[in-house]
């Protein structure tokens, strides 16, 4: 997620070469599916452990 970041604040700057622009891009671009793909992956084991059936995350369970 760090790189990502790092990646969309250098884009968003403007300061990037074109090529070095591509590059950042397709870079980004293979860390959200990375990113999209651990995240259904925790979905799955947390289906399994809650019965096949997700629970609203609310910020109090994680002050707990």
């Amino acid at each position: 997620m760090a790189e990502l970041a790092q990646l969309v604040t250098q884009m968003e700057s403007g300061a990037l070469p074109l090529e070095a622009s591509v590059a950042a891009y397709a870079r980004g671009s293979e860390l959200v599916k990375y990113c999209a793909a651990q995240l259904e992956k925790v979905e799955s084991q947390v289906k399994v452990l809650e019965g096949d059936m997700l629970k609203p995350f609310s910020d109090d369970e994680v002050t707990q």
